[in-house]
């Protein structure tokens, strides 16, 4: 029987909160590239092996997932805050429990709904077969509980045990991928994969409270349907703003072009997941700090780290596209070298909207969550009208990625400058 997992709260106690930030950041980030290269392995073969066409098939599905990840992240979201916020074990794993029971129920239904559906779904999305969309029912069923496990560990602080089950996910997909090819199963097989990395990953996460020595203490902070409905606003915005264009893309060119688009997409999705494990060790130590300065300073190192990354990323891609590339997917995907460093910038910019957006919806129920949902609006508006090519589909999201930064980032700016001034008054 695998050991509890420790509470990391005595710890959070004697370091600071950013120091706590920080050491978490470098282990999510640690674990970030070990999924990452991992990720790269699975897709760089499937890319190889299925050619620029059928690997756009399985982006879709990937895709799929990844927008059905949208009640994924709001029960990450929601059990990570509480777990954190309350006191004993027994109430994070009275809130745990609750959170688990729904996830099941919800997935449950949403896998049946996909099933019911996949027919006119698999025509839209010009999927070879409705049998792809069964797998992703299957993903889909696991993957909301999943969330509710992560989102414990995370409360937790327990960041080893919850990197490694990232790890322990891309690592099922990568092997299950490699025995697929070799039986020569195609795209089903590719999307197997997918599947059996998701039941895998929940099946293989022990999520343990040491409730013993909270014998008399029954009182709770439960998770509250307010909470829950920001956590589903925010990441349906996000889902939407992180896979919209793939889906619009498939939608609006032909499968070459498609295809092309989805490697260009994959390199901003590995900024994106860098920036989110950051993201995810700022989230709980900041949802249970009492309001003050010294909870403000927890968003001084997520911004400058993923400012950096951003940078660094650019920087690579925009000087050595197709040496990257080259390596990477091979000479057929040449043709879009510029792209890369140009959808890059577009995801650092939503990345650093994401540390401010989740910074407020950690310490109080925020708006910047509706305002993300009207920018996701706004880039499905923004690709319908201009997609001449594949770099106007971009530069529309760089556009308004832009502009989103400035407003989540303007109330920031605002509270800085007026605290400023009462400290002059105050001198």
């Amino acid at each position: 029987m695998a050991p509890p997992i420790p509470l990391a709260k005595p710890a959070a106690l004697v370091s600071s909160p950013k120091s706590t930030v920080l050491t978490g950041s470098v282990v999510m980030l640690l674990g970030s590239v070990v999924v990452s290269a991992v990720n790269f392995g699975y897709n760089v073969i499937m890319a190889r092996y299925l050619g620029p066409a059928d690997f756009g098939q399985v982006s879709a599905i990937a895709t799929m997932l990844m927008i059905a990840s949208a009640l994924t992240i709001s029960f990450q979201l929601v059990c990570a805050k509480f777990v954190a916020r309350n006191n004993t074990s027994w109430a994070k794993s009275h809130v745990y429990s609750s959170l688990l029971k729904r996830a099941w129920l919800g997935g449950v239904i949403f896998g049946i709904v996909l099933v019911l559906c996949r027919t006119p779904l698999a025509h839209l999305l010009k999927l070879p077969s409705g049998s792809l969309l069964i797998l992703l029912a299957v993903a889909v069923a696991f993957s909301l509980p999943m969330g509710v496990k992560r989102g414990g560990l995370q409360g937790l602080c327990s960041f080893r045990a919850l990197s490694g089950n990232f790890i322990l996910e891309a690592s099922i997909k990568f092997l299950v991928a490699v025995a697929i090819i070799y039986m020569a199963f195609g795209v089903v097989g590719a999307v197997a994969a997918i599947a059996a990395s998701v039941a895998g990953a929940y099946l293989f996460l022990p999520v343990r409270f040491n409730t013993e020595r909270d014998t008399t203490d029954r009182s709770c902070i439960p998770a509250s349907f307010h909470e829950g409905m920001q956590a589903i606003v925010f990441s349906v915005g996000q889902v939407i703003i992180n896979n919209v264009d793939i889906l619009l893309v498939k939608a609006f060119f032909d499968p070459k072009q498609a295809g092309l688009y989805a490697a260009v997409a994959l390199v901003g999705r590995l900024l994106y997941f860098a920036s989110w494990q950051v993201v995810s060790a700022m989230f709980p130590i900041s949802a249970g700090e009492k309001p003050g300065e010294k909870a403000r300073s927890v968003l001084t190192t997520p911004m400058l780290m993923v400012s950096l990354m951003t940078t660094v990323f650019v920087a690579v891609l925009w000087v050595a596209p197709k040496f990257v590339i080259g390596i990477v997917f091979g000479h057929e995907f040449f043709q879009a070298a510029s792209l890369f460093g140009l959808y890059a910038a577009a995801t650092g910019l939503y990345a650093l909207s994401v540390v401010l957006m989740t910074y407020e919806m950690s310490r109080r129920i925020a708006n910047t969550g509706w305002l993300q949902l009207v920018f996701s609006g706004l880039m499905v508006l923004g690709i319908g009208l201009f997609h001449d090519t594949l770099r106007q589909v971009i530069v529309v999201q760089i556009v308004l990625m832009s502009v989103m930064l400035f407003l989540v980032a303007l109330p920031f700016v605002k509270r800085h400058v007026q605290r400023r001034s009462l400290i002059e008054e105050a001198a």
